[in-house]
C-alpha cells in the first residue's frame, strides 16, 4: 500500500475519531461538574484538548497525503531471525516485572526504570534523549499530578518523593 494510502486512511480516521470524541462521547459520557475552579483540573478539560489534537493530526495527514508523490514506495523486508519474537517476549517480561515492581518501588521510580529499559531494547537511535526523557517524563507527571493537581501517585516502599 503506498505511503499516500495509508496518510489519508489514518487522516480519515484521525479526522472521524475527532469528531465522534468532540460531538458525541465527551459530552455524553464525561460528566463534569459546574463548579470546578481552575479549567485545568476540570474532567472535560483534557480529553476535549486531545480530542482538538487529534482532529489537528488527522488535518495534518490528509495535507501530507494530498502533497505526497506518486512514488511507489519500497518494500522493507524483516529479518526473520526471531529478533522481533525475542523482542515481543522481553516486551512481556517486562510488563510482568513492571506489576510486581510497582507497590515496591512506586509509580514514578518504576516509569523511569521501564521507559529507559524499552528504549534501549528497541533500540533507539537517540539513547541519550531517551534516557533524559525517562527521568524527566515521569517526575514532571508527577510533579504536576501531585502538587498541582492534588491527585496523589502511589508511592513505594524504599524511596519517596516530595
Amino acid at each position: 500500500m503506498p505511503p499516500k494510502t495509508v496518510q489519508f486512511r489514518l487522516g480519515l480516521g484521525a479526522c472521524v475519531a475527532a469528531l465522534f470524541l468532540g460531538f458525541v462521547a465527551i459530552p455524553m459520557w464525561v460528566s463534569s461538574p459546574s463548579n470546578v475552579s481552575n479549567i485545568v483540573l476540570s474532567p472535560t478539560f483534557w480529553p476535549y484538548v486531545l480530542t482538538v489534537l487529534t482532529g489537528l493530526m488527522g488535518i495534518g495527514l490528509l495535507l501530507a497525503a494530498r502533497q505526497a508523490g506518486t512514488t511507489v514506495a519500497v518494500e522493507h523486508t524483516h529479518p526473520t531471525d526471531g529478533a522481533a519474537w525475542y523482542r515481543l517476549l522481553s516486551l512481556g517480561v517486562i510488563m510482568i516485572i513492571t506489576m510486581f515492581a510497582l507497590p515496591r518501588l512506586g509509580m514514578v521510580w518504576t516509569t523511569m526504570v521501564v521507559f529507559g529499559i524499552t528504549a534501549f531494547l528497541f533500540r533507539t537511535r537517540h539513547p541519550k534523549t531517551a534516557l533524559v526523557c525517562a527521568v524527566m517524563i515521569p517526575f514532571l507527571l508527577y510533579l504536576f499530578f501531585a502538587h498541582v493537581a492534588g491527585v496523589a501517585i502511589p508511592q513505594g516502599n524504599f524511596v519517596r518523593l516530595p
